[in-house]
């Protein structure tokens, strides 16, 4: 609400709904590889990637990422470190259910069109993710 994340569990059917409406609009999470959005409008650009956690003795996270996972991507660093933009994506990935800290896999992630991302998008490209400040991994565009 007012660009809030506001989540809803269904405990006794195991189904949720997450509405962010200044970042996907509006989708419902049925199963770990099934992301259905429900606005049949918005545009998506999806590459390949390979994708690697840094160990959380490294400072990653202490678990691994679920399919439909969304950090902070970003592609460029100010000259004292600071992150200049951070841009929307969820990570797709079907292989296993998740993808731990120390890993390395290729999946899809997916960008909403409507953010100046494509200068970023070329093959052999490689950005960082982040959960606010924090440096969780890197990848890079196959």
């Amino acid at each position: 609400m007012n660009g809030q994340l506001i989540y809803k569990r269904w405990l006794n059917t195991g189904y949720s709904k997450v509405f962010d409406i200044m970042a996907y609009d509006k989708y419902t999470l049925t199963s770990i590889r099934d992301l259905q959005y429900e606005n049949p409008n918005m545009q998506l650009i999806a590459i390949k990637a390979k994708l690697s956690l840094r160990r959380t003795e490294d400072g990653g996270r202490q678990t691994g990422i679920i399919s439909g996972y969304r950090p902070n991507h970003v592609f460029e660093y100010d000259r004292t470190g600071k992150l200049l933009n951070t841009f929307i994506g969820d990570i797709i990935f079907e292989e296993q259910r998740t993808i731990e800290p120390g890993e390395t896999k290729e999946v899809t992630v997916r960008f909403l069109i409507n953010q100046p991302i494509e200068k970023y998008l070329d093959k052999g490209q490689k950005w960082w993710l982040h959960e606010g400040e924090r440096l969780i991994g890197e990848a890079e565009i196959l």
